[in-house]
């Protein structure tokens, strides 16, 4: 993160860089989502579905385009008050919906003495809905993720309750729905951008079992961003329960490319404590036309549990003719796992290498996966929204 005013995404070293629903079933299919949890499950079960996780997303980069014209600032800084901007709507497990939008404001700073002028926070008013399993277009708005996440000045960190000093906590907040209760649930912890000063980064060796053989890719520039005793608020139904995430997700600044390393989910279902180990690579790949055309991709390849589902024997012997690094990224559908795309159109100017604009579009598939895991990866992403983004 450059704290100084700008955001950037530096995806590769080489870029440019409704038919009416009845108001009594409307409630009662909201009711149900929101308290299926109370009915108990033992294991919950798992779906293997395209589009699990499916929307689009448009970014605004303002502060690249609206500069300080005042002097009062330090050179360079975009002028006080612009924000960037996410503006979403993505459905999670096909009957969930995000939609909103989330604010982004960098610090700024006086040119004169440094002192501090603005403060870097990211401000989340985001919809949460529930969508008719019959009729995806019908659904009804149950709550909001809404609040405050202020960026430590010092540390680059997300502190994900800070919101509450400014009585803006970073929360669920759910109406209630038929026979469910209304809720409050806030967030909490923190997450570790991307390092400001790039030449202190090192190398780092990722090893994982392909098959029956161990594979490693070494990553010359390593970039941790780490998951600090993050709480994920419960929600939007009862049945997505509160989770703490620890781990990394380490970015390559050669490649663009990220690898998960132990990301762990902790959480409790039903009166049953649950664990879930992600591990595996999110790669980027550019369009050979990205310098005229702004496009690429990030291709997902998360595994869940992967040291508790090996690799089935039939299922094995595909990857024992390639390379160590093919076989690093390969997909394994043996194994649970999310896969599929986040795919981007970029504006950028003649001469620049970062976008001014995106338009992202998400499609994203489970393989064998429980709802739970892909709501708790969804509302991660969401947390760390600016630097998978655009650093």
């Amino acid at each position: 993160m450059n704290m100084s005013g700008s955001w950037d995404r530096s995806h590769q070293s080489s870029v440019l860089a409704p038919a009416r629903w009845g108001r009594f079933a409307l409630v009662g299919i909201a009711a149900a989502s929101i308290a299926s949890a109370s009915m108990g499950q033992a294991k919950p079960e798992t779906v293997t579905e395209d589009g699990i996780i499916a929307g689009t997303m448009n970014i605004d980069f303002a502060t690249r385009t609206s500069r300080d014209s005042s002097g009062d600032l330090k050179q360079g800084s975009p002028a006080k008050g612009v924000k960037d901007k996410y503006t979403f709507s993505i459905a999670v497990a096909k009957t969930t919906e995000f939609s909103g939008e989330i604010t982004r404001q960098p610090n700024l700073f006086t040119s004169t003495l440094g002192r501090k002028a603005q403060d870097a926070e990211l401000f989340y008013r985001v919809d949460l809905a529930v969508l008719n399993p019959k009729d995806l277009k019908q659904k009804r708005t149950v709550g909001r993720m809404v609040g405050t996440v202020p960026v430590d000045p010092t540390s680059g960190a997300y502190d994900l309750v800070g919101g509450s000093k400014k009585e803006s906590a970073l929360r669920i907040n759910v109406d209630a729905v038929g026979k469910a209760s209304a809720f409050v649930d806030a967030f909490a912890g923190r997450l570790i951008g991307k390092a400001e000063k790039k030449e202190s980064l090192a190398s780092f060796t990722y090893k994982r079992l392909v098959g029956d053989r161990t594979v490693e890719v070494v990553v010359k520039k390593s970039d941790p961003m780490g998951f600090e005793n993050i709480v994920l608020a419960k929600g939007p139904a009862e049945v997505y329960p509160r989770t703490v995430v620890n781990g990394r997700l380490d970015y390559d600044y050669e490649t663009g490319n990220y690898f998960a390393d132990r990301i762990r989910f902790k959480y409790s279902l039903d009166g049953q404590d649950f664990e879930d180990v992600i591990t595996g690579t999110i790669k980027w790949v550019e369009d050979p036309d990205r310098a005229t055309n702004g496009k690429g991709y990030y291709d997902f390849n998360l595994r869940f549990n992967e040291d508790k589902n090996k690799t089935a024997s039939t299922e094995a012997a595909a990857f024992e003719k390639m390379s160590a690094e093919d076989a690093f990224f390969a997909v394994d559908n043996s194994v649970p796992c999310l896969t599929g795309r986040i795919t981007y159109i970029d504006t950028i100017p003649a001469g620049s290498e970062l976008p001014t604009s995106s338009k992202v579009t998400y499609s994203l598939n489970a393989n064998k996966l429980t709802k739970q895991q892909v709501m708790n990866f969804f509302k991660l992403w969401l947390i760390a929204v600016g630097p998978t983004n655009d650093e």
